[in-house]
C-alpha cells in the first residue's frame, strides 16, 4: 500500500504486485486519474473515470488505494500481468540458491580418497556453491589435532585457484571445519593487437 503525504503532478505510483481493484469494482466516490500515457486527467468520479478506461477499450486499475483520493490509472489490464508473470519468471530462472555443501575427512584418510574428495569439492566449488571441509577425530585422535590443521591447509591450497578461504580451520568439539567460498568469475580479458614490428634502416 502506497502512502502519500501531498501528491504532486510529477510523482510516479509504482504498481504493486498484488492483486488490484480493477472497472466495476472500483466504488471509490473520487478518485485521482493517470490516462494510459502517464498523463494526469485529475479528480473524478469512478464511474467517469471507468468510462474514459471504456471508451479507450482499456481498463481502470487502482494503483494507490492508500492515497486520498486513491489513485486509478488508465491500461490494459490483461497485457501488464502477462508482462509481470513473464518478469517473474524469468528472475526465478536467472536466481540460483547458493548451496553449502560438506567434504568430510578423517586424520587418517589416503591420498586416494583424499584426491577423490577434493575433486568433488573443486566441483562444487566451480558449480558456485560453498564448501564446508572437516575433519573428524574420534577417541585418541584429539591429541592429534594439528594433522587436522595440516590435512585442511592442503586441501584449501589445492582449491586456491578457485576458491578463497572463507573460515580458517576451527576445532568445535571432535570437528575441525574451514569454509570455501568460489572465486568471483572475471571475464578474461581480450588479446592486444599484436604491434608491427619496427622497420629497420636500410644499409647504405
Amino acid at each position: 500500500m502506497l502512502c502519500v503525504r501531498a501528491f504532486n503532478f510529477s510523482e510516479v505510483f509504482p504498481i504493486a504486485n498484488a492483486v488490484h481493484q480493477i472497472n466495476e469494482e472500483i466504488r471509490d466516490k473520487e478518485v485521482r486519474l493517470i490516462g494510459d500515457q502517464g498523463e494526469q486527467l485529475g479528480i473524478m468520479s469512478a464511474d467517469e473515470a471507468l468510462k474514459i478506461a471504456e471508451e479507450k477499450e482499456l481498463d481502470l486499475v487502482k494503483i494507490a488505494p492508500g492515497s486520498n483520493p486513491p489513485v486509478c490509472r488508465i491500461m490494459d489490464y490483461g497485457k501488464y500481468r502477462f508482462e509481470q508473470t513473464k518478469k517473474e519468471k524469468e528472475a526465478k530462472k536467472n536466481q540460483r540458491i547458493v548451496e553449502v555443501k560438506e567434504i568430510r575427512m578423517s586424520p587418517g584418510i589416503d591420498t586416494n580418497d583424499f584426491n577423490t574428495k577434493l575433486k568433488n569439492a573443486q566441483k562444487f566449488l566451480a558449480d558456485g556453491d560453498r564448501v564446508k571441509v572437516s575433519v573428524r577425530f574420534r577417541g585418541r585422535e584429539m591429541a592429534h589435532t594439528d594433522i587436522g590443521v595440516t590435512l585442511l591447509k592442503d586441501f584449501a591450497e589445492q582449491c586456491a585457484e578457485i576458491a578463497n578461504m572463507d573460515k580458517a580451520p576451527k576445532l568445535e568439539g571432535r570437528n575441525m571445519s574451514m569454509f570455501l567460498s568460489p572465486k568471483p568469475t572475471t571475464p578474461a580479458k581480450k588479446p592486444g593487437k599484436p604491434k608491427a614490428p619496427k622497420a629497420e634502416p636500410a644499409e647504405g
